[in-house]
C-alpha cells in the first residue's frame, strides 16, 4: 500500500491534482479474528471482582480488537475500524481510553469499552507513526514517535476538550488540514461527522498543539515513559537512547552504546533505569543517574523487538527476530529460554503470572511466566549465563551449546486467520487468484467481494496458468494484501473503462446488448446500504435523483458536476443487479476520504447515510448518486475491414471503421452480410432494428452491378448450399464470441490500427 498522506489538499485550489481513491477491503473468513501479524498487546485489568480482564491487539491488517478473557477462553467483543494500514502500537490510559498509531500517519484515541468508536484522530505526524508511549499514573500524557524524526507529546484532556461551537460551524470550519502547520490555521477545531459516525477528523482543538520533542534526525521505532509521565526515553536509526523532559520537550541526555537500530525501551517505575532492545541482538541496562550503560546482555542471536520486566524490575522477558522468548535476571545475567516461536516476536504484555506474545502470524499465545516469582522458571534448570558481546552468543549457537525451551506449547491461544501473501488479477478483470501463508490457493469475484473456489493447498503458478483465459479487458483497478487481506483501489477516470454485455454477465431483464459499466455496478453494490439509508434519513430530496441536501456551500460539488457527462443509459434505479450484490454476513470495508479531513475506513454496513462529500470523493458521489460517470479514455476500437487477399468478394468500405473495443466478430460478420446482401442470422438485428449496433464510420460501398454479381449469381443457383462470412485476423480465422480488444491484444499484437479480412465460405 502507498503511504497515506496526513492531509487532504493543503492547497487553495478547489480541485486537488489528483483525485481522491476509493478502495474496499475484502474479507473471506471469520471477521472476528485477524489476518495479519500481531503489532501490539495492552491488558485491561478488572475493575471489581466477577468482572473480566480485556486485552487490546492491534494488527497489521489495520484493526485493533477488545477480547474478553475468562479461564480458558476469549472472545471478541468489539472491532476498532479507522485506521487505513498497520496499526502498529496501542497503549490504554485513564481506565477507560485507548489511543493507537498507525502507518497511515495518524494517532487515533478510542474509548476502549465503546463499540469501536473512535472519538478522535491526531494528524500531526508527516510519516508511518511507529510508537506510542503512556504514563500509568498520568493519564493526560501520551507520547508518539514515528519514521519522520518527530516526537510529540500530547495532552489527551487539551485534544480531547468538547468544542465550543455548534456541530455545524465546527464541521464548515474543519476543511483545512494540519499537516503539520497548526499554528498557521485560523481555526484548526474538529469533530466526528454524524452523532453516531465513527469517521473522525483532525484533532486538535482550537490551536492546541502538542509539545515537540525536537533533536531526532532519523527514524524513531521506541518510546517509553515512567509512570508518573516526568521522564520520556526515545530511540532508534541513529543508535543512540535519548532522555527528554515530556513537560518541555527539551533534552536531558543522550546515550551511546547501541551498534545498530534501537528497537524497544523500558523504564522502571522510578524513571532512573532504562532498559534497551537493538538490532545488535543486545539488551543494554542503562542508569540514567549516572547516564551509563551499567550491564549489557547477549542472549539473542539476532534483532530485539519486544522486553516487558517483572513488577519489580528485576527480570526481563525478551523476544525479536530469532522467534525465542527468554527471561533473563537483570542483576545475576542467568537466563533462561522459555519458548520458540515459529515466527519473529514483535511484542509482549505481562498478564498476572502469563505473558501474551505476539508475532507476524495473526495468532496471539499465552504462555507461563511467573512474574511473582521468576525464582521458580530457574528451578526447572536449562538457565545459562547471558555475555557481555553480542557475538558471544551466536557463537555459542553456532558450537551447538543451544538451550533447551522451559515449555513446548502455550497455556492459552487466540487464533487468526491466514493473511494473504500472493495474488494475480486474472485477464476477465473479475476474478484475483490469492494465496495465503498457510499455501491454501483461492479465486475472488471482486464485483461480489467473496471467494467463488478453495483450491486448497495446490501450486499458486500452475493454478493460474490453468485459469488464463484470452480475453482483453481494461485494468479498471489494482489490488494489494499489504493487510493480510484484499484490497481493491478504484481511481476515477481509469476504474470506468471497464465494460461488459449484460449477456455475458447473465443479468436477466436486460437487452443482450446493453453495456455494463463494471465499475459503477460495483459502487452501487457496494453502497447500496448507504443510499437506502441516506433515502431513509432525507426522503424524497435524496430518493428522486440523488442530490445531496447538505445545506452546506455546494460550489465544489457544482464544479465536479459540470466535469462529468452523463453515461447515456438514462438509468438511475439503482438497481444492484446479481453479478454485484455483495454479501451483508461479511460487509467488506471501504477506505477513502472527501474534502475534508484524511483517509478513513468503515464497514459497508456502518454507514448512516449521513456521509457526503466531505468525506466521500466528488466523482463517487456522482456515480451513486446521479449516475453520472466523468470523462473517460477512448472505449472505441479503429479498424480496417478488407477482403481476404485474392478473394472476389467486393470492397465494402475504403475507409476505417470504428466500434466498441468489447463488439464481439459475430456483429462484424452481421455487418459484412448486411452489406453483401446475403440472408441475414436470426439475431443480426437488434431491439431497435439497427444492425450491427456500434459499427460506424468509412466508405461503404454498396453490392456491384457488376464485377462481382457474376459470383452472387453462382451461388443463387445452388439452392443446397448457404454462404457464410469467416473473418480473419494476421490469417487467423477468428471465433465468433471474440472481442475486438482481444483479437487486438492477442492476435493482431501490433500498434497499428487493426486489420480484419473477411472472405465467403460455403456450407450445407
Amino acid at each position: 500500500m502507498h503511504r497515506v498522506g496526513s492531509a487532504g489538499n493543503t492547497s487553495n485550489s478547489v480541485r486537488p491534482r489528483k483525485e481522491k481513491k476509493f478502495t474496499y477491503v475484502l474479507t473471506d473468513l471469520d471477521d472476528t479474528k485477524h489476518c495479519g501479524g500481531i503489532n501490539c498487546l495492552a491488558v485491561l485489568k478488572s475493575s471489581g471482582p466477577g468482572r473480566s480482564d480485556y486485552l487490546f491487539t492491534g494488527s497489521r491488517d489495520g484493526t485493533l480488537k477488545r477480547w474478553v478473557l475468562g479461564e480458558d477462553v476469549s472472545t471478541c467483543s468489539a472491532t476498532f475500524e479507522s485506521h487505513v494500514d498497520w496499526v502498529n502500537d496501542a497503549v490504554l490510559t485513564g481506565g477507560d481510553t485507548l489511543v493507537s498509531c498507525s502507518s497511515d500517519t495518524t494517532v487515533k484515541i478510542w474509548n476502549c469499552l465503546s463499540d469501536g468508536k473512535c472519538t478522535r484522530t491526531l494528524r500531526q505526524h508527516s510519516d508511518y507513526v511507529t510508537c506510542l508511549a503512556a504514563a500509568e499514573f498520568n493519564s493526560n500524557i501520551v507520547a508518539s514517535g514515528g519514521l519522520g524524526g518527530e516526537v510529540f507529546i500530547w495532552d489527551l484532556e487539551a485534544a480531547l476538550a468538547p468544542l465550543s461551537k455548534s456541530n455545524d460551524s465546527a464541521e464548515d470550519d474543519g476543511a483545512a488540514s494540519v499537516n503539520g502547520l497548526v499554528s498557521s490555521l485560523t481555526n484548526t477545531s474538529m469533530r466526528p461527522i454524524g452523532s453516531s459516525n465513527n469517521i473522525s477528523l483532525l484533532a486538535t482543538h482550537q490551536g492546541y498543539t502538542p509539545i515537540s520533542a525536537k533533536g531526532h534526525k532519523e527514524s524513531v521505532y521506541a518510546l517509553a515513559t515512567n509512570d508518573r509521565g516526568t521522564l520520556l526515553v526515545s530511540g532508534g536509526t541513529e543508535k543512540v537512547v535519548r532522555v527528554w523532559d515530556p513537560r518541555t520537550g527539551s533534552k536531558n541526555m543522550k546515550l551511546r552504546g547501541h551498534t545498530d537500530n534501537i528497537r524497544t525501551l523500558l523504564l522502571d517505575s522510578t524513571g532512573r533505569f532504562c532498559l534497551s532492545g537493538s538490532s545488535d541482538s543486545m539488551i543494554r541496562l542503562w542508569d540514567l543517574g549516572q547516564q551509563r550503560c551499567v550491564h549489557s546482555y547477549a542472549v539473542h542471536t539476532d534483532s530485539v523487538w519486544a522486553l516487558a520486566s517483572t513488577p519489580a524490575f528485576s527480570h526481563v522477558y525478551s523476544g525479536g527476530r530469532d522467534s525465542s522468548l527468554y527471561m533473563t535476571d537483570l542483576e545475576t545475567r542467568e537466563s533462561v529460554l522459555l519458548c520458540t516461536k515459529e515466527h519473529p516476536i514483535l511484542r509482549l504484555a505481562l498478564h498476572d503470572n502469563s505473558i501474551w506474545v505476539a508475532t507476524t502470524d495473526s495468532s496471539v499465545d499465552r504462555w507461563p511466566s511467573e512474574a511473582h516469582n521468576p525464582v521458580k522458571v530457574f528451578q526447572r534448570g536449562g538457565s545459562f549465563l547471558a555475555g557481555n558481546l553480542s557475538f558471544s552468543r551466536a557463537k555459542a549457537s553456532l558450537e551447538g551449546s543451544a538451550p533447551v525451551p522451559v515449555y513446548r506449547e502455550p497455556s492459552f491461544s487466540i487464533p487468526g486467520t491466514p493473511a494473504l501473501v500472493q495474488h494475480e488479477i486474472l485477464n476477465n478483470r473479475r476474478h484475483v487468484l490469492t494465496k495465503d501463508t498457510t499455501g491454501s490457493v483461492k479465486l475472488w469475484e471482486i464485483t461480489k467481494g467473496m471467494v467463488i473456489e478453495n483450491y486448497g493447498k495446490v501450486s499458486f503458478n500452475k493454478k493460474k496458468e490453468e485459469l488464463f483465459e484470452m480475453v482483453s479487458i481494461p485494468a479498471w483497478y489494482t489490488v494489494d494484501t499489504r493487510l493480510g487481506s484484499l484490497s481493491v483501489h478504484l481511481e476515477t477516470p481509469q476504474c470506468f473503462s471497464a465494460e461488459m454485455y449484460s449477456t455475458d454477465l447473465n443479468i436477466m431483464g436486460k437487452p443482450e446488448d446493453d453495456k455494463v459499466n463494471l465499475a459503477r455496478e460495483t459502487l452501487n453494490g457496494l453502497l447500496s446500504h448507504w443510499l437506502t439509508k441516506r433515502r431513509q434519513r432525507f426522503g424524497s430530496q435524496a430518493s428522486a435523483n440523488g442530490e445531496i441536501p447538505s445545506g452546506k456551500d455546494t460550489s465544489t460539488m457544482t464544479f465536479a458536476l459540470s466535469r462529468i457527462e452523463g453515461d447515456g443509459s438514462g438509468e438511475n434505479d439503482h438497481v444492484v443487479y446479481p453479478p454485484f450484490e455483495f454479501s451483508a454476513a461479511s460487509p467488506p470495508s471501504i477506505v477513502t476520504e472527501g474534502s475534508q479531513g484524511g483517509p478513513w475506513r468503515k464497514k459497508i454496513t456502518d454507514l448512516d447515510g449521513t456521509e457526503d462529500e466531505k468525506v466521500f470523493p466528488w466523482w463517487l458521489l456522482d456515480c451513486v448518486s446521479h449516475n453520472r460517470l466523468p470523462p473517460r479514455e477512448n472505449t472505441k476500437c479503429s479498424f480496417y475491414l478488407h477482403p481476404c487477399e485474392g478473394s472476389t468478394v467486393q470492397i465494402l468500405t475504403q475507409g476505417k471503421l470504428s466500434a466498441p473495443r468489447i463488439l464481439r466478430i459475430h456483429k462484424v460478420v452481421n455487418y459484412v452480410m448486411e452489406k453483401m446482401v446475403l440472408d441475414k442470422p436470426l439475431d443480426s438485428t437488434n431491439a431497435d432494428g439497427a444492425f450491427a449496433p456500434g459499427i460506424t464510420g468509412g466508405q461503404i460501398s454498396h453490392p456491384a452491378v457488376g464485377g462481382d454479381g457474376s459470383f452472387w449469381s453462382g451461388l443463387k443457383s445452388r439452392q443446397k448450399v448457404k454462404p457464410s462470412i469467416e473473418i480473419l485476423c494476421n490469417n487467423q480465422v477468428l471465433p465468433p464470441d471474440i472481442s475486438l480488444a482481444t483479437v487486438r491484444a492477442y492476435i493482431w499484437k501490433k500498434p497499428e490500427d487493426l486489420i480484419l479480412n473477411y472472405r465467403v465460405v460455403l456450407g450445407r
